[in-house]
């Protein structure tokens, strides 16, 4: 059960407000994600301006961001995060098969080598608390250095909000 209830704007401080409709205008709904982060309207602007830069300005392919997520979500237990962003991992162009090993925690074999590569490389960086230079090099090969930053960004990013949703039990079943 969600530990955080669903707020209306009519049910916030001024700050709450002006925050509400910046999330409103720019993403059309306040989600059960943002939700968590209502009470400290200020963190809550910061993390949807970052996260608006990361889903929708990275220099990252649609289909590689979306395989970051999803092996981010993976390994962090983020049933909310998988659940939002497997559709837009198909809609992206991921294939069933590359999702599927995803979700199975597989190594990443058989599948884009772009796909390969940043599964790899999040999997080391949550489990292994470290990057191979092999998995860095072939990472910095296809992407480059803004890539490889873009994409450690990318995992830390949806990493904390992993946390917090944990913390709240958004998405979690019964």
């Amino acid at each position: 059960m969600n530990r955080v209830p669903m707020r209306s704007k009519a049910d916030l401080n001024e700050a709450g407000r002006a925050v509400f409709d910046e999330i409103m205008a720019s993403r059309g709904q306040v989600d059960e994600a943002f939700q968590t982060l209502l009470p400290v309207p200020e963190l809550l602007r910061r993390i949807a301006h970052l996260g608006t830069y990361i889903r929708f300005k990275s220099g990252l392919p649609a289909a590689v961001r979306e395989c970051i997520i999803l092996a981010t979500a993976r390994h962090m237990n983020s049933e909310y995060e998988w659940a939002d962003h497997e559709p837009q991992a198909l809609a992206a162009g991921v294939s069933e098969d590359t999702i599927r090993s995803i979700r199975n925690g597989e190594p990443p074999r058989g599948y884009n080598v772009q796909e390969q590569a940043v599964v790899q490389f999040v999997y080391e960086t949550l489990r292994d608390r470290n990057v191979s230079d092999a998995t860095f090099q072939r990472v910095e090969r296809h992407f480059g250095p803004a890539g490889v930053t873009e994409i450690a960004a990318t995992i830390g990013f949806y990493s904390m909000l992993a946390n917090i949703l944990t913390v709240y039990n958004v998405g979690r079943s019964a």
